[in-house]
């Protein structure tokens, strides 16, 4: 019956070539009853003004939700000179035909701050403008159809508890209670969010523009940006038709125009579109004798949305990377001018997989008649997650684009966005978004494998410590890699392959996720042993490198760094600090030659770091040469109470404690290949790190692992370091820190030089946070679990109430127990406290213990000494 119908329906359409685009308006007015009582085709509430601005403190790049809700927020926050741009009108685009979902759920952590910034604004923005937004809260479901998602539901809820949001599993009864059109033959579980909804994005960029207006924002439309130029003072000629801006900054939020835009000022953005369809039917009996609307359901296994549209329903889905659709056009040729309210044709035979799924747990489904469907462009970045925040490498150029979920997006970030303009650094860490964690490396094949990927892992399980193959490798390399290749199970970090954990004959090497230990459980002890008896080897190309030199190099440093500037032939660990006084990010700096300076990030913090040391020597005139050599070094990591026996072999360099200290750097030779060795490791025992030219690592590899063939050489990989630098109380950047933290009660002080003369950023904020005193403190508990490992952002409970959370853990191999860091109130954070880790669905009772819980090696040997 219901293929009948559908097939009905589907010839009610225009008949188009694949190629051809179904016009807007017979859309528009197919959608009028989309999302609530305001209809598509009306008419915009304001006109376009007839006023021009020749000076913008900001000019915003597109008009759809997410650029809308940036100029609202920045004209309402105070900023006297915002204009916005759009090309053709506003909502054109993605915006227009989304299905305007909203939810509270997110997996990640502070993007949860994004989706409650967004709702909370939908709620209240109506009155605020006095436009209708059409703004639905039925709450929505996540169903649970096999065990395995009821254990995710169990990992998502121990990372809600300490948010602000309400989310809850509920049994099969009240599911059944809620929804009840349902078939309940497999469902398990749910996870419930009594505040989703949805809302017509039409109507909510409407009352955005309306705000913005409000509040002094001009907002011109036609007026598409036909150039951007630079100029030499930092600030932007922004070309139209209509007119010249000259602006402090400009914002890309220009949606699937947004590589265009780009292009501009020869940047490559990693965005792609892709087809994505929902359904629309007509009016269903069973729905509409419903006394009250159902809540959105997102089916996970079938990979769908569904939710009430009227008295009928809206079905999406995701379909699997081989079916889904790339408009490869567009990225070959450039979006087609004078897009903007299109479709594509529909496809039906790429959705009926998920169409049967639908009708089977949603049976009034298989006699509905579909009115509509929706095949409409959608920009994804390559890992789905939009790209938010300042461009590195060209000065003042922000983007907001690669939005797959633009309306529960936007709210969220044009507060979070605007709060970071006005004030000069992120209210909050959000580095997963971070357009510049992506490089050169980058490339247009890359970016479509990974958004195929992505798109169609919309809905799969998300377990802790998850790999995406696709796209894999880059040419980002290693000297290592086709060496390491065939031994190890190899992780993604910034474009680079890294090996996380290796396997020996007769291990299994599947990749095998779980929320519980799983395969690489054994071997990652072993290598853990390995490290502590004998000696490892570990590539560290990744890591973030970069070259500064020049007259003004110290003071530079020293503005920058809340740590002392290391004397020449030795490194420290130093901090960059906020303005209010975060950690926005840790270096090790190496004094290699007066003036001259080696620093290494992490792989994750690359441009991000780089953009933020650039900006700063821009602005403070420091005259200096920043040169990032990521790309151009590999880095070997040798420790062990072996290592320095194995290097002593290939080195006539004396490697003794006294000739060669500990955080000491040296330009020196291993088997006669030119290294810059720093004695310093992740691990915390007797280590070195060898910088040296990239095309050099599998030789000198290969010396390495042969001269220490007697002292039982192996290899490790980053399972195993982040093992050992837990034992040793190691703090990491983007866990125990970041923008969220102060160094103060991430346990840093070590590292903070507040008497030091300079002034560097964060200084004075420092001083009054100190003189404060501390709400929360960094601890290390120890736990005893069953068959699970806290992996960081776990609740810790206390006396029934949530008082903190996990940043990271693992197991233990040294104690046998897990073992985790966690922030929990001042009043908590005593030695012997007792708290309880949530972890799967269950309490685990945890003890504070006095950090370290294993000695490193350069204090074990220093109390040595002093016994001796």
């Amino acid at each position: 019956m219901f293929f009948i119908h559908l097939f009905n329906s589907v010839y009610l359409l225009p008949v188009m070539l694949e190629s051809q685009l179904h016009p807007m308006g017979f859309f528009m007015c197919c959608l009028s009853g989309l999302s609530g009582p305001s209809s598509l085709c009306e008419s915009p509430p304001l006109g376009a003004e007839v006023e021009w601005k020749d000076r913008a403190e900001t000019v915003i790049i597109g008009g759809g939700c997410v650029g809308v809700s940036l100029a609202y927020h920045l004209a309402k926050a105070g900023m006297k000179d915002v204009v916005l741009l759009e090309k053709s009108e506003l909502t054109a685009g993605s915006t227009w035909h989304a299905a305007g979902l909203t939810t509270y759920f997110h997996p990640g952590i502070n993007l949860k701050k994004i989706h409650y910034d967004s709702i909370k604004l939908y709620e209240k923005l109506e009155e605020e403008t006095g436009q209708v937004v059409g703004f639905h809260q039925p709450g929505s479901i996540r169903l649970a159809t096999t065990p395995v998602r009821v254990d995710e539901f169990k990992y998502q809820m121990t990372r809600t508890n300490w948010h602000a949001t309400e989310q809850y599993i509920i049994e099969p009864e009240k599911i059944q209670e809620i929804f009840p059109l349902l078939n309940m033959n497999k469902i398990l579980a749910g996870l419930y969010n009594p505040g989703d909804g949805h809302i017509d994005p039409y109507s909510l960029t409407m009352a955005l523009a309306a705000g913005a207006r409000k509040y002094g924002a001009l907002l011109k439309h036609p007026a598409p940006v036909t150039s951007l130029k630079p100029r030499a003072d930092g600030t932007w000629d922004v070309e139209t038709p209509l007119g010249s801006v000259t602006a402090n900054r400009i914002v890309n939020a220009a949606g699937f125009w947004a590589r265009e835009v780009g292009k501009m000022i020869g940047l490559e953005h990693p965005l792609i579109p892709v087809q994505h369809q929902y359904v629309v039917t007509s009016t269903i009996p069973e729905v509409k004798a419903l006394k009250r609307e159902l809540p959105v359901l997102r089916d996970l296994e079938g990979s769908y949305y569904l939710r009430q549209e009227r008295d009928g329903l809206l079905f999406g889905p995701y379909e699997s990377q081989k079916k889904m659709k790339v408009q490869d056009s567009w990225v070959a040729h450039g979006v087609p001018p004078g897009f903007g309210k299109e479709l594509f044709e529909s496809d039906l035979d790429r959705i009926m997989d998920h169409l049967e799924a639908a009708m089977e747990m949603v049976p009034v489904l298989k006699k509905a008649d579909i009115i509509n469907i929706v095949n409409g462009p959608i920009t994804y970045s390559p890992d789905i997650l939009p790209m938010v925040g300042p461009h590195q490498g060209v000065r003042n150029y922000w983007v907001a684009v690669g939005f797959g979920y633009g309306i529960i997006h936007a709210g969220g970030i044009g507060k979070y966005l605007s709060n970071w303009i006005l004030h000069g650094e992120p209210p909050f860490d959000l580095i997963e978004l971070d357009p510049n964690r992506y490089g050169k490396w980058t490339t247009t094949q890359y970016t479509e494998a990974k958004a195929r990927e992505s798109y169609g892992f919309n809905n799969i399980v998300g377990y802790p410590k998850e790999e995406r193959f696709a796209g894999r490798p880059t040419q980002r390399v290693s000297g290592l890699y086709k060496i390491l290749q065939s031994k190890c199970s190899m992780g993604f970090h910034a474009g680079w392959e890294q090996p996380h954990w290796f396997y020996k004959p007769g291990q299994d090497t599947q990749y095998k996720p779980s929320f519980c230990r799983t395969n690489w459980f054994e071997p990652v002890g072993s290598e853990y042993k390995q490290v502590m008896q004998r000696v490892g080897v570990i590539d560290l190309s990744p890591f973030g490198k970069f070259n500064i030199k020049g007259q003004d190099s110290i003071r530079l440093l020293d503005h920058l760094f809340a740590n002392v500037i290391p004397k020449v032939g030795f490194t420290n660990i130093s901090h960059m600090l906020t303005p209010k006084g975060r950690v926005y990010a840790e270096l090790t700096v190496s004094h290699q030659s007066p003036g001259e300076f080696l620093l290494i990030t992490g792989s994750g913090s690359e441009l991000h770091d780089l953009r933020w040391i650039e900006e700063a020597a821009v602005r403070g005139g420091f005259d200096v040469k920043i040169t990032n050599i990521t790309d151009e070094l590999g880095v070997l990591g040798i420790a062990g109470p072996r290592a320095r026996k194995v290097l002593q072999k290939l080195t006539p360099e004396d490697l003794s404690d006294d000739a060669f200290k500990f955080l000491q750097t040296k330009s020196i030779k291993v088997s006669n290949i030119p290294v810059t060795a720093i004695r310093i490791s992740y691990t915390g025992e007797l280590g070195w790190e060898l910088y040296h030219r990239l095309e050099d690592s599998a030789t000198l590899y290969e010396r390495i692992m042969n001269a220490g063939q007697e002292e039982e050489i192996d290899n490790f990989g980053t399972y195993a370091l982040n093992v050992l630098r837990l034992e040793k109380a190691f703090r990491a950047w983007g866990s125990e820190m970041n923008c969220d933290t102060n160094p103060l009660e991430a346990g840093l002080e070590y590292f903070v030089k507040l008497n030091k003369p300079a002034d560097f950023i964060g200084k004075q904020a420092l001083k009054q946070i100190k003189a404060k005193g501390l709400k929360r403190r960094l601890v290390c508990l120890t736990l005893a679990t069953e068959d699970v490992d806290p992996e960081g952002n776990e609740s810790i409970w206390y006396k029934g109430k949530v008082v903190g959370n996990t940043t990271s853990g693992s197991y233990s191999y040294s104690i046998q127990k897990s073992l985790a860091f966690a922030y929990v109130p001042i009043e908590l954070s005593e030695v012997g406290q007792q708290v309880e880790v949530e972890l799967l669905g269950k309490n685990y009772p945890a003890t504070v213990i006095q950090e370290p819980l294993v000695l490193t090696e350069p204090t074990r040997t220093r109390l040595h000494k002093r016994m001796d």
